[in-house]
């Protein structure tokens, strides 16, 4: 079975990054007399071999003393005095290989290695001093780049973590709530009119399969969301009678439009007990779904005053705010509002992706 050899970017960089300055240093040296190709290939490789020795016995140093971890500062007051250590290490190494190549070529002409070193120290050095300090900034620049980024991808994770927690636990207490509102309907019938109380316990048997098996499911088509609102509604009729009355406007090329779930039955819970239930006589709430450019506008009318108390808000319409905001993030709005005499409005705005 034939095995794949894949270089890490590490070594891909190592040897292209000195390959090509070693080979900008042969053609400096080709463009002079006397240009020997044999010498010229033993700087090459000596060249790419030496100085990557020296950066990986670097590298190595770091990782085992976790200076990539380090914050700017910390790392700062480390490295500015690796630079010198290894442009010193550099100017050591550059000194004797040059001085014993060019004792190779021309060994008559080359004068001790003292004489040479004194000579070309200082332009060595500082040679190095860059060398290395581009090549400490691109390694360390590069850790530091990977570091944001796996911090950036962990938060979002810890992020998305957090809200499904949220919008999971504000899904638990919305159905508790809506549970307590139909079982305190059924209670009232039990004793006054026993066949609607059946009635009632056949529409909550429904309703309770529908939201129990969908428990963990945040988002949910408009058709079933309006199926189990009208069912809510019926439930309701049974107790307010000819005093609640309701209709719907749906346009059916949402049908399939996925939308917060129980965000419709929020707004029609809230028509119920802060609409009807005070109305001596009742009256209609109405439904409407429909397509505003880019926007699924979603309004529950109902009779009623309101009077806009954030702070003293419901649970329902509390918790629907909550997980409006961590499921759509920006991209959905809630407002209710007077609208004519005795008439409230409830709209949820959702931006499609």
């Amino acid at each position: 079975m034939k095995k794949n050899f894949n270089i890490s970017l590490y070594w891909k960089c190592q040897l292209i990054g000195w390959s090509v300055a070693s080979l900008y240093w042969g053609y400096i040296g080709f463009s002079g007399q006397h240009y020997n190709y044999l010498i010229g290939l033993l700087q090459f490789l000596s060249d790419v071999a030496l100085y990557i020795l020296i950066t990986h016995l670097y590298r190595n140093f770091a990782l085992r003393h976790n200076w990539q971890r380090l914050n700017l500062s910390q790392l700062l007051r480390r490295i500015i005095p690796a630079i010198i250590i290894m442009g010193t290490v550099y100017l050591l190494v550059t000194s004797v290989k040059v001085y014993l190549f060019n004792r190779w070529i021309s060994p008559e002409y080359t004068p001790p290695f003292s004489v040479f070193f004194q000579a070309n120290k200082l332009v060595m050095f500082m040679a190095g001093i860059r060398l290395m300090s581009i090549w400490l900034l691109a390694y360390h620049l590069y850790h530091y780049a990977q570091r944001e980024i796996n911090i950036a991808k962990e938060n979002a994770r810890l992020e998305l973590i957090t809200r499904d927690a949220q919008l999971n636990n504000l899904s638990a207490q919305l159905n508790p709530h809506f549970l307590f509102n139909s079982l305190n309907n059924i209670k009232a019938l039990v004793i006054e009119n026993p066949k609607l109380a059946r009635r009632a316990i056949d529409l909550l048997s429904d309703l309770l399969r529908t939201a129990l098996y969908g428990r963990d499911v945040q988002l949910a088509k408009i058709s079933e969301e309006v199926s189990l609102v009208k069912d809510y509604l019926e439930l309701e009729k049974l107790r307010f009678e000819e005093r609640l009355q309701f209709s719907t406007d749906i346009d059916q090329g949402l049908s399939n439009a996925l939308i917060l779930r129980f965000g419709i039955q929020a707004l029609v819970e809230n028509a119920v007990k802060h609409g009807i239930a005070k109305q001596k006589d009742g009256g209609l709430i109405h439904i409407k779904i429909m397509q505003a450019g880019d926007l699924i506008k979603i309004s529950v009318q109902n009779p009623g005053e309101f009077s806009p108390a954030p702070l003293h808000e419901g649970l329902g319409l509390k918790n629907l705010r909550e997980r409006l905001m961590l499921q759509y993030k920006g991209r959905a709005g809630f407002a209710i509002i007077n609208q004519g005499v005795n008439t409230v409005t409830a709209t949820i705005t959702i931006q499609q992706a």
